[in-house]
């Protein structure tokens, strides 16, 4: 009769541990969509309570929402405890000030994109995560933006003189300059 259990045990174990296996390599994701960069926040931080990291953002006109900013998030195997701080300005002093203040809290960059929100007009809309459990600041950044190329390439190298990286770029409409490339590079923070 034990015997008999244990066979019996050891094969429901087995059949109930077949679909964990087959999902093993399984993706969950969240989608986010909204018009409003306040409400994109909100939301990317209570799927971060739930288990989700960031994973892509893509700011359009999606069919039936119109003009919104799209982020897919992804359920993490591993927990971790993230927050996030979305920024959104058309003018690049600005947006220069509020990463340098994130970076300060230990938010790091994770992406960008151009929105077309109901109040701002034209946004260019950074990304940035913190990990709850090491809020140390890492790194410092800096945003280029200039509507010529060429400028563009010289800011670059020079700020690559100084250590900085590109880690991403958008085209613009800006409340200073039209069109303009914006860069966003970041270097090893300097203690």
């Amino acid at each position: 009769m034990v015997t008999m259990r244990t066979l019996l045990l050891s094969t429901c174990l087995l059949l109930a541990a077949a679909p964990v296996s087959a999902q093993e390599g399984a993706h969950l994701y969240k989608v986010l969509a909204t018009s409003k960069t306040s409400t994109m926040e909100k939301e990317m931080n209570a799927a971060a309570e739930a288990g989700y990291v960031f994973a892509a953002v893509m700011g359009g006109e999606t069919a039936f929402g119109g003009n919104e900013a799209v982020v897919v998030m992804e359920k993490h195997p591993v927990a971790q405890r993230m927050a996030y701080k979305l920024l959104a300005t058309n003018k690049t002093g600005t947006m220069q000030k509020e990463m340098r203040a994130a970076s300060d809290l230990g938010f790091e960059y994770v992406g960008q994109t151009v929105f077309t929100s109901l109040f701002g007009g034209e946004e260019v809309v950074v990304i940035m995560q913190r990990d709850k459990d090491d809020p140390t600041p890492k790194h410092e950044y800096l945003l280029l933006a200039t509507s010529k190329t060429s400028t563009l390439e010289k800011e670059l190298n020079e700020a690559g003189g100084g250590g900085y990286s590109v880690i991403g770029m958008t085209v613009g409409q800006t409340a200073m300059g039209g069109a303009e490339l914006v860069a966003i590079a970041r270097r090893e923070r300097r203690r």
